[in-house]
């Protein structure tokens, strides 16, 4: 037994592990942050500022635009809003309350600008949806969403 510690302790060679880089990862230096990785004038902090009254689509509403909402909604809202877009969705039907049924009055009023900013910042339990969902995927979804009657 008294041999075996001997081996033991000759076999490990505690200096050379502790000069090993990976035991002193915490002296490493981080590069420096390029300052234009985070943006200070566009994307979300430009959006989060913005009125959303003066929002406006910047792409056309076509039948390709339209279609691709209906499959963009199909991707990120039909959970929740339901295949009619009458909040009555698998995940939605768990919520207190119900998520906005699309095609009431009080969503169709509201203007582009403030659906966009809702679905992308989020609004009140509406989770924001900025880094999932592209800009044109929004609008196209917007689009879809002028399509729906009844409510």
């Amino acid at each position: 037994m008294v041999l075996f510690c001997i081996a033991l302790l000759v076999g490990c060679n505690y200096r050379r592990m502790i000069d090993q880089a990976s035991v002193r990862t915490y002296k490493k230096t981080m590069p420096e942050m390029d300052e234009r990785t985070i943006p200070v004038r566009d994307g979300f902090q430009a959006l989060k500022t913005a009125d959303p009254s003066t929002l406006r689509n910047p792409f056309l509403s076509t039948e390709e635009s339209i279609e691709r909402g209906r499959q963009a909604y199909g991707y990120y809202c039909v959970h929740c809003h339901g295949a009619r877009a009458d909040g009555m969705g698998t995940v939605g039907q768990s919520f207190s309350p119900l998520p906005a049924d699309l095609r009431s009055k009080d969503v169709q009023s509201q203007a582009d600008g403030a659906l966009y900013a809702k679905i992308r910042l989020g609004y009140m339990r509406h989770p924001r949806l900025f880094s999932t969902i592209s800009e044109g995927d929004t609008w196209a979804v917007i689009d879809f969403m002028r399509t729906l009657k009844g409510g």
